[in-house]
């Protein structure tokens, strides 16, 4: 493990010296690679130099301890305990950095949001979903775009599916996918009873042409005249368009732009998720690895979350901790959850990782 990290403290070196390089600066394609190069070592290399000082104040105190006598000796062995035990848990935290990441992890992404069991109540949570997840996307620098939204009810949404762009986004959202439950009194029930509905939530990595082929003759493409709630017209154009991918039977539809070049530019990137997706469930299949199972049914008894407002208590059911800030979380502060879901995996990863060499050899 140590000659793997002198190794990328090495290549660290060189990343930042060519950063530093005029030729490097003045190449704006070589600089961005050079740089996010850069960025994805950085916590790995720091973790690394907080355990190589750690490790040198151990050995010094060591000796302190053997050249010591008396109160002095002993304050000096209760500081060795303190460091043995620190760099015990910066090894730990090592481990954790070398488990290989999601080769997706650094793709954009395509987030669809469901209103599920429930009605108007779970068309107004889905909308509230909605804005947790713009602005969170907002918190961190992200850029987004809302490629379609269908409303329903009171003022809810029946469907919004929302593009997300920036660094990491997929490794920072993909943990959201499955059903998400809410316990609340709506504003429309009059005896005060609790009801609980749910939405559904699937965060698609975005595809790009060269991870999705998709052959013209295989698309059926309609366009017609798009339409506002309860059926009217809001364009007098046939902008409004359909894709229907004939091999798969995957249909997508985008009628929130006026122009319908738009409205296709944004179907087709729904389409490309859409399709990457299903083909990568397919050859994870043996796994479960699948979208149903990602989002399940919607059923209310199928859940990875549950806001309850009566206690003001959110509670992700598959690592069983809560928290107590509702406001906050739909205000878009899902930096401590996020960082807990994606902790939770990396350790997941290096149990497997783990239990592999046990086994023998990977790939043996």
């Amino acid at each position: 493990m140590f000659e793997k990290l002198e190794q990328l403290e090495d290549l660290y070196r060189d990343l930042e010296a060519q950063l530093a390089d005029p030729a490097v600066a003045g190449d704006g394609e070589r600089y961005t690679v050079v740089a996010k190069q850069h960025a994805q070592l950085a916590s790995t290399v720091i973790a690394y130099r907080q355990w190589k000082a750690v490790a040198a104040d151990l050995e010094a105190a060591r000796e302190m301890v053997a050249e010591s006598e008396g109160e002095d000796r002993d304050a000096m062995a209760s500081e060795v305990e303190e460091l043995e035990a620190r760099l015990e848990t910066l090894e730990a935290e090592l481990k954790l950095e070398l488990v290989p990441t999601d080769p997706k992890d650094d793709k954009d992404v395509i987030v669809e949001i469901r209103a599920a069991a429930g009605g108007d109540e779970a068309g107004l949570f889905a909308g509230e979903l909605e804005t947790m997840y713009l602005r969170y996307a907002e918190r961190q620098g992200w850029r987004t775009q809302v490629l379609s939204e269908s409303a329903q009810g009171i003022g809810g949404v029946k469907e919004a599916i929302v593009e997300i762009v920036g660094r990491g986004a997929y490794a920072h959202l993909k943990h959201e996918s499955g059903v998400h439950r809410v316990q609340r009194v709506p504003a429309t029930e009059s005896q005060g009873r609790i009801h609980t509905s749910t939405a559904s939530v699937a965060v698609l990595p975005a595809a790009e042409e060269v991870d999705v082929e998709v052959d013209p003759n295989e698309l059926r493409v309609d366009v017609y005249r798009s339409s506002g709630p309860g059926g009217q017209s809001v364009n007098t154009t046939d902008s409004a368009v359909r894709i229907t991918h004939l091999p798969t039977g995957v249909v997508v539809s985008c009628q929130d732009e006026k122009s319908q070049h738009q409205n296709r530019d944004k179907a087709m990137r729904i389409l490309r998720a859409r399709l990457l997706q299903a083909a990568e469930e397919r050859a994870a299949k043996e796994r479960a690895d699948t979208r149903q199972g990602q989002i399940g049914t919607g059923d209310r008894s199928e859940k990875i979350r549950t806001y309850n407002f009566p206690q003001s208590r959110v509670t992700d059911h598959r690592i069983g901790r809560s928290w107590h800030d509702l406001d906050g979380l739909f205000g878009g502060e899902l930096d401590e959850l996020v960082a807990v879901l994606r902790q939770t995996e990396r350790e997941a990863r290096l149990t497997q990782l783990e239990g592999a060499d046990v086994d023998g050899p990977r790939g043996a």
